[in-house]
C-alpha cells in the first residue's frame, strides 16, 4: 500500500508559477513510476508528466518546455515545477504512484489539488 498527499495548488496570473508537492508513505520501495495527471470537469483525465526509478522524465506535449517533474528521494516526495501557466492548465492535479510487487501491479492516487490560472 502506498499513502499520496498533494500541496501546492491554488490561484495564480497568467505567467505564473506553482509548484505542486506529492509526499509518499507506505511501501515506497514498490513505487517504479510516479505521475502528475490532471482532469477538467468533463473531460478524461490527462497525463501530465511521468518520473520513473532511474529519474527518466517524459511530458506531455502541452507542457514541454514549461513544467518540470522532479523527487526528492529523502523526503520521499515528487514535484511538478510549473512555469509561464496558462488558463487552459486549470484543472484538478493529481498524484499517481505505479507499483510492482512481484508480479502485480497497482496504482495509486492522492485526492487532488486545484490549480486556477486566471487574471
Amino acid at each position: 500500500q502506498v499513502q499520496l498527499v498533494e500541496s501546492g495548488g491554488g490561484l495564480v496570473q497568467p505567467g505564473g508559477s506553482l509548484r505542486l508537492s506529492c509526499a509518499a508513505s507506505g511501501n515506497i520501495e514498490s513505487i517504479v513510476r510516479m505521475n502528475w495527471f490532471r482532469q477538467v470537469p468533463g473531460k478524461q483525465r490527462e497525463l501530465v508528466a511521468t518520473i520513473t526509478k532511474s529519474d527518466s522524465t517524459r511530458y506531455a506535449d502541452s507542457v514541454k518546455g514549461r513544467f518540470t517533474i522532479s523527487r526528492d528521494n529523502a523526503e520521499n516526495t515528487v514535484y511538478l515545477q510549473m512555469d509561464r501557466l496558462k488558463p487552459e492548465d486549470t484543472a484538478v492535479y493529481y498524484c499517481n504512484a505505479q507499483t510492482v510487487v512481484l508480479v502485480a501491479t497497482a496504482d495509486y492516487w492522492g485526492q487532488g489539488t486545484q490549480v486556477t490560472v486566471s487574471s
